[in-house]
């Protein structure tokens, strides 16, 4: 059966000799097959972890797709829905002072897309609300002129001022945790398939090709065609082949758990959808509250940046009509809100990818085993051990390089780790390091001192939460009984039995939140 065998190979060699892997004796095989079937052997061996790591690859590149496609649609909904609403409601009033929030998304998604490298967070959220309290001061303060002096005086004390209540800070921390928790687990997703990429194309040391050669077609060269390597044979020789992809298991794991982990705030307190989507309704509230504050916020300011000069320009006699707002702020409804972006929810994406992480896990480790089984291997004693037909004798030894120095079929040199390996668990434990710090709320490029949330509903604070901005700052320091500022005298209606002055005030409050917050619904 054996000459046969090998007469249908090709022909045989009696005593095998010169042979450089497989058996001396009996043979179909020279030394010139030898070399054919090495380079055969080595791309069956690279064949079962190219497909296994191009499947892992696809996995997340998908995920990261529809993560990334998520964020984003839901960044510009955001966008599209404050503009409607403030559009529909202000009109032109609106688009007089719509680049003030149209900067506000292009800076959130230059963050998200480019991180604090491109737009520092924290100080791109001042500034908006600075420009916004300058924006309203003017409006509810017409009858007065302000140069850029007065007005830089103003904004530099926007926290003391407290003329949003307490929703800058509240937005302000639910803004950085959701923004550093998406944009970070984004950045894990991406980086998984390079990753992948270039640890499965390590190629193979010439020890390893041998003992795959001799694994896989030695049984050809002595006419057992048909005959299959032990179990424990292939999983000795396969260890020893990805000794150095096994040594990247530990940082893998571990990245695997720091992305669950970040996944899970995702679904809570982190969540971008549930920042995101209500962001016009908040922003409405601290106009609102500006609008309600706003005498006293004047106030403030002629104390702290002295009295301005008249506006000799200003029609003391204009009316409410003239100003053009008599609406009031109306909350929205959730029904009347898109709920999903990309055609999906945050909760739903979390959940599905939480499965594929947790199955990516040990997947360097368990990639011999998932190798050497299936129609691979023959179970039992009849199986080529290496030599013969007949049961596999060795120990199985363990994955990793150190545990080669004892590898009886694969000549390892365990003083000499992959470069390339060496190198992506370098990358894997500084994505960890960025995954944990943001599960933690802070930016490894910025960090973010984590807070947390007043559980009551008082609108007394300033959007401001450092030792400078505590309630003991003489120099906006209100007294109980404050002076009111100069103003231009006006002439009392007899007919209305209300001075113009109030209506003047009522006015400039109503054209402040037409101008403002044209998306309040």
């Amino acid at each position: 059966m054996a000459v046969a065998a090998c007469m249908l190979w090709g022909g045989f060699s009696p005593t095998g000799a010169s042979l450089k892997v497989c058996p001396q004796g009996f043979s179909c095989c020279t030394v010139e097959m030898e070399d054919k079937l090495s380079q055969q052997s080595h791309a069956e061996i690279k064949a079962p972890v190219f497909r296994l790591s191009t499947n892992l690859q696809s996995t997340f590149k998908q995920r990261h797709d529809h993560f990334d496609k998520f964020f984003r649609e839901l960044l510009k909904n955001s966008e599209v829905s404050l503009h409607n609403m403030f559009l529909r409601t202000y009109g032109m009033m609106y688009m007089e002072n719509a680049e003030l929030f149209k900067d506000f998304f292009v800076s959130l998604t230059r963050y998200y897309t480019s991180g604090s490298s491109a737009v520092n967070l924290s100080s791109m959220l001042s500034d908006f609300w600075a420009d916004l309290l300058e924006r309203m001061f003017r409006l509810v303060n017409v009858q007065f002129e302000f140069n850029d002096t007065y007005m830089e005086c103003v904004s530099r004390h926007t926290d003391q001022l407290q003329p949003f209540g307490d929703v800058p800070r509240k937005l302000r921390i639910q803004i950085t945790r959701a923004f550093v928790a998406a944009r970070t687990f984004v950045r894990g997703l991406s980086l998984m398939p390079d990753v992948v990429n270039k640890v499965s194309t390590v190629s193979a040391s010439p020890s390893c090709v041998r003992a795959a050669m001799k694994m896989l077609y030695c049984p050809y060269c002595s006419g057992q065609v048909a005959l299959k390597p032990c179990q424990n044979y292939c999983l000795n020789v396969m260890r020893g082949c990805l000794a150095n992809q096994a040594d990247l298991d530990t940082e893998w794991n571990n990245f695997l758990d720091a992305m669950l982990g970040l996944a899970e705030r995702l679904e809570g307190p982190f969540n971008f959808e549930s920042v995101m989507d209500p962001i016009d309704v908040k922003i409405s509230e601290a106009i609102m509250n500006m609008q309600e504050n706003s005498m006293q916020v004047s106030q403030k300011v002629f104390q702290g940046c002295g009295t301005p000069k008249p506006n000799v320009a200003f029609r003391s006699t204009r009316s409410v009509r003239e100003t053009g707002f008599t609406g009031r702020f109306r909350p929205y409804t959730p029904e009347a809100r898109p709920t999903t972006a990309a055609g999906t929810s945050l909760d739903r994406l979390t959940v599905e990818v939480k499965k594929k992480l947790k199955h990516a896990k040990k997947f360097w480790s368990t990639l011999p085993e998932t190798v050497c089984a299936g129609e691979r291997i023959a179970p039992g004693d009849e199986c080529w051990n290496g030599t013969a037909k007949s049961r596999y004798q060795s120990d199985v030894i363990g994955n990793g390089l150190a545990n080669q120095v004892s590898n009886p079929d694969v000549e390892v040199d365990i003083t000499k780790p992959d470069v390339v390996i060496r190198s992506q668990i370098a990358v894997l434990k500084d994505m960890t390091s960025r995954l944990k710090a943001a599960h933690s709320g802070n930016d490894n490029e910025n960090s973010f001192d984590n807070e947390e949330e007043p559980s009551g509903d008082g609108e007394s604070g300033s959007g401001c939460d450092s030792p400078s901005c505590s309630g003991d700052d003489i120099y906006f320091s209100t007294p109980l009984n404050p002076v009111t500022p100069q103003l231009n005298p006006v002439h009392r209606d007899k007919s209305a039995g209300v001075s113009s002055q109030g209506s003047m005030a009522l006015a400039l409050c109503g054209l402040a939140l037409a101008l403002l917050v044209p998306h309040l619904r």
